[in-house]
């Protein structure tokens, strides 16, 4: 596998020198912050949700963020529609299936967005990422597991029957593509108290994606390179108040040099 500390830097190069227009189809929580993380790092990010013009947005992006947070079916039809759509043109998509298992509405709107696209990388907690099973799927019986460690196993099985990249993110977060798996060990504390932090590391997950090809790869490479952001944050904030703004500016000072550097992948045994 290629030097993934040299790719992650090459990847942060790269969305800052062509400056992706992600399409983000997101929750209202979260949608401001998220907009102003991929200005930080570098992407050009647009939120727009309306059923008569995502198709037309989507046309021209490079990357398509679908986040079920706040559902309505309006949305659940936006993002198939969507999701359709950067499918035909393969366009990479990433779900975050926020809040999966806690309600039949969410559990079911995102298997079929699953069922609907061809989604590059689906990225959530432990419990979200295994609520996404079928009926007959290999990993049936763990509904109790919740960390991410008990959970790789599982994610391995889950990754082949989905047919798409599982990232399952927590104190160290774990990338599988059923065959290959890593782990990502940046971040920091205070990210658990900030609303909305999970969400902006699947954004900074697309705008990765349209910048390369390796889905897994750009999967570990962002989330290294968002929480090393929370790590340089974390030394200039003591409470989640000013934290959320330092993770802003750590995201917008830290060098593709920085992240080779700070960057902490490994490629799982």
């Amino acid at each position: 596998m290629k030097n993934l500390n040299e790719q992650a830097a090459l990847n942060l190069s790269a969305v800052r020198e062509q400056r992706p227009l992600i399409h983000n189809i997101t929750n209202f929580v979260v949608m401001n912050y998220t907009a102003n993380a991929l200005l930080a790092m570098g992407a050009s990010p647009v939120m727009a949700h309306a059923l008569n013009e995502v198709e037309d947005m989507v046309s021209f992006a490079a990357a398509l963020v679908l986040n079920i947070g706040t559902l309505t079916d309006d949305w659940i039809a936006a993002m198939i529609k969507a999701g359709n759509k950067a499918s035909e043109q393969r366009t990479p998509i990433i779900l975050d299936p926020v809040g999966s298992g806690a309600t039949a509405l969410r559990t079911h709107a995102a298997k079929e967005i699953i069922d609907a696209a061809r989604i590059s990388v689906i990225r959530g907690n432990a419990s979200e990422i295994l609520s996404l099973r079928h009926d007959n799927s290999k990993t049936k019986g763990v509904d109790s597991i919740h960390s991410v460690e008990e959970a790789a196993g599982a994610a391995t099985v889950l990754a082949e029957e989905l047919n798409t990249r599982l990232a399952i993110t927590g104190a160290v977060d774990l990338v599988t593509d059923g065959s290959r798996m890593l782990r990502v060990a940046n971040g920091h504390p205070l990210m658990g108290y900030v609303t909305g932090t999970g969400c902006t590391a699947t954004a900074v997950i697309g705008a990765f994606l349209a910048v390369d090809d390796d889905p897994l790869s750009a999967t570990a490479t962002a989330l290294a390179y968002f929480g090393l952001a929370g790590e340089v944050a974390g030394r200039h904030a003591i409470a989640p108040g000013s934290f959320m703004i330092q993770l802003l500016d750590a995201l917008y000072t830290i060098t593709p040099q920085d992240l080779q550097n700070g960057a902490k992948i490994e490629v799982a045994g």
